[in-house]
């Protein structure tokens, strides 16, 4: 199945994206302080919908994605979950999971034509937000995450992700960012 208009923003990311560009800046545990390590990436979004919901009605993107360090056969990281569109309500919501048992809902308001936009989720909300496991929510609670995607030149998609995260062996909360660019492999 390929994304078509009623994919709105969403129509340009379907298919299979890989980069090699990415740049994780975190709280090493080990070295006690923020680090930087690059990183590759495979994701794969692949159209379903229509989905109603009521009067509701969305087309979506069930996407998995992970990310290795170097030339490491196992991934640091990896998310699965949807981006879903709204057309009625103008509303991208990105809603995914990761396996240190995070979930999390961002969203946010986004024309249907829009090339460049951002999603946001916060702690504690119950429309947009993260939750978390007990250890995470005791040692490293995020308390807010934003991501800003870029899919203006075709065949290739970047992002740039910001989550605030209250450590606890910091006194204050630290930013971990992700950013990469991705190139289409496949279509959908």
């Amino acid at each position: 199945m390929s994304a078509g208009p009623e994919w709105g923003p969403l129509a340009r990311l379907a298919g299979v994206w890989e980069g090699d560009q990415g740049e994780d800046i975190a709280f090493g545990n080990v070295e006690g302080k923020m680090i930087v390590t690059p990183y590759r990436e495979h994701i794969d979004f692949k159209p379903f919908g229509p989905v109603e919901n009521g009067s509701q009605v969305l087309y979506g993107l069930d996407y998995r994605m992970a990310g290795w360090r170097g030339v490491e056969d196992n991934p640091f990281h990896t998310e699965v979950g949807y981006w879903m569109w709204d057309a009625r309500d103008s509303e991208v919501v990105r809603c995914f999971l990761i396996p240190r048992g995070s979930a999390v809902v961002a969203g946010g308001i986004v024309a249907a034509d829009a090339t460049t936009y951002s999603l946001k989720a916060s702690y504690g909300s119950q429309t947009y937000g993260i939750l978390a496991n007990n250890w995470l929510d005791k040692n490293a609670r995020s308390v807010s995450f934003e991501v800003t995607i870029d899919t203006s030149v075709d065949g290739e998609f970047s992002y740039d992700e910001t989550t605030v995260i209250q450590h606890a062996k910091l006194p204050d909360p630290l930013i971990h960012t992700d950013r990469n660019t991705l190139k289409r492999i496949s279509d959908a």
